[in-house]
Parts: structure tokens; C-alpha cells; sequence
């Protein structure tokens, strides 16, 4: 159980990675180099879960977990939720799950979902519509929706570009359009109780994902995948202003480590009142772990 007076942030997107070598059979461990030369990562071989873990023990900040579930899309083999759960359930002082399972596995997705929320704790679902290949209102993905919103879970959304297959031929098989944050809205009015977080600076639909956000009572933003010395003006400024409680830092480890993150988190024009919310505060209440 992360202890909040001992982290000084909550990281609310990071990455479970299986090792390179594990996916001969399928070119993930292609996709990964690709990803990290994309990123800039720091690593040859990507960072198991205990060595996420370790890393942010000593940066003393919390953070959000999962896999991404994308097999029918992709090929790729998928990192099983219940051995992220084990793992995760090794280091719980720093990390907390969420889970991720493909919405076009139907019936068999609501039924783990449930089962991962009642039996691991698991808090919410990591969405990726580029890779999963779906449009998030597609009525295919309504039930699981509704099995999140009914056990208090949150659902994350990549939204915007992504550096996933970026430079690799077709941009390995990966469609943008599906990520446009704008489609959240039909969700988001569809569930209204459940908790929906929009992933990155949303290029370049940025202001789509702040009307989305602005108008939603029950949507947010996290702030990861980009350095924050790149984000727009705009961003910028609805964080210092109407969506100051509902921006969430989020680095994308392992391609942007949280302590880059935070550095350049404060250079930019934040109002000093309001970092610590948007590092911690406003994670610590979506989670339930604070008032």
C-alpha cells in the first residue's frame, strides 16, 4: 500500500514490459527498439517490473502499472495480467495496477476484468485504441465499460499520435485515427460515473482533449509521454487555469524517466500553488487513496 506521506509524486502512466527475448516469435522485441530509439529511452533491454519498481522506490515517487493487451491487432503476445498482479503485489509500497485486456475479447474481457478488480485490487484499464484497433465509442466495448464503472474503476486512453510504430513501415500496421480524443465524449456521456483518463498531450488533437476534459465532469488528463518543455501554450495555460485539478503527471516510463519528466516540469509557467496537485494531489484523489 503506497504510504502518501513518503512519495513526493504519483506517476499515473508507466509501462509493464516484458524482457527483450521473450517474443521471438512475433517481432515485439523489434517494436521495443524501434520505440526506444523513438523516445530517446535510456536502456538496451526494457526494465522488468522489480526494476520499475526499484527505480522509483529511489526517486521516492508512486506509480500507475500495466501491460497493453493488443493481441488480435498486433500479433503480439500479451504480458498476462495475473503475472503483472504478482509482481506489482511484490512492491506495492511503490506501485499500483491497473490492468489491460483487448474490449474486442467480448464476454471473456468483462469477466476478467471483474475478477482483477475483486481478487488483485486492480484499480483501473489501460485503453489503447491505435493499437487494439477500435473506435473508443464503438458499442463493442460498452460492457466493459460498464463493468469498470460498476466495481469504481478508471479507464485510461491513449489518445493523440503515438510513438508506437513510429518510422516503421505502414507504422506497423498502427491507424491514428482511432486515438482522437474527441470520441471520448461519446463515452464519457454514455458512462458518466465512470472515471476516464485521457493519456498525453493529445497531437494533434490538443484541443479536442481539453473541450472533452473542460466540459466532462468525470474526464482528465495525464500529462505523459512528452517532455513537459514541449508542451503546447495552450496545455499550459488549462492547467494553470480550469483544469488545474484535473491534470495528472504521467512520465510513459520506460522511454521518459520521471525524474527528466519532473525536471523539466519545472522550468515551464506552472503557478508554484498548483504542482503539487498536478504531481500527486489529483492522483491521489482519482485513486481513492486521498480526500
Amino acid at each position: 500500500m503506497v504510504d502518501l506521506s513518503k512519495v513526493r509524486a504519483i506517476d499515473i502512466h508507466t509501462h509493464a514490459e516484458e524482457p527483450c527475448g521473450c517474443h521471438d516469435d512475433d517481432g515485439y522485441d523489434d517494436l521495443q527498439s524501434t520505440m526506444a530509439s523513438y523516445f530517446g529511452a535510456p536502456w538496451e533491454h526494457p526494465p522488468t517490473i522489480h526494476q520499475t519498481a526499484a527505480h522509483y522506490r529511489e526517486q521516492n515517487i508512486a506509480a500507475v502499472i500495466f501491460p497493453v493487451d493488443a493481441e488480435r491487432e498486433t500479433g503480439y503476445r500479451r504480458y498476462d495480467n495475473d503475472e503483472v498482479a504478482e509482481a506489482v503485489a511484490e512492491n506495492s509500497d511503490v506501485l499500483i495496477q491497473f490492468g489491460s485486456i483487448d474490449p474486442w475479447k467480448g464476454k471473456m474481457a468483462v469477466r476478467e476484468a471483474k475478477r482483477l478488480m475483486r481478487d488483485y485490487g486492480v484499480k483501473g484499464f489501460k485503453f489503447h485504441p491505435t493499437m487494439q484497433g477500435f473506435f473508443p465509442n464503438d458499442r463493442m466495448a460498452y460492457p466493459f465499460y460498464e463493468a469498470i464503472a460498476e466495481e469504481g474503476g478508471i479507464a485510461l486512453f491513449h489518445t493523440g499520435q503515438t510513438g508506437v510504430g513510429s518510422g516503421m513501415p505502414g507504422g506497423n500496421g498502427m491507424r491514428l485515427k482511432y486515438s482522437n480524443p474527441m470520441y471520448m465524449d461519446d463515452v464519457a456521456v454514455d458512462f458518466p460515473e465512470l472515471k476516464i483518463i485521457l493519456a498525453h498531450p493529445s497531437f494533434p488533437w490538443q484541443e479536442e482533449a481539453l473541450a472533452v476534459a473542460q466540459h466532462k465532469p468525470n474526464v482528465y488528463i495525464d500529462l505523459s509521454g512528452w517532455s513537459p518543455k514541449y508542451f503546447p501554450p495552450i496545455l499550459v495555460r488549462y492547467c494553470n487555469s480550469i483544469l488545474k485539478k484535473k491534470v495528472l503527471f504521467g512520465s510513459d516510463w520506460p522511454m521518459i524517466t520521471p525524474e527528466r519528466w519532473l525536471s523539466d516540469f519545472e522550468k515551464i509557467d506552472i503557478k508554484d500553488h498548483l504542482r503539487e496537485d498536478i504531481i500527486k494531489g489529483n492522483a491521489a484523489r482519482l485513486l481513492g487513496i486521498a480526500d
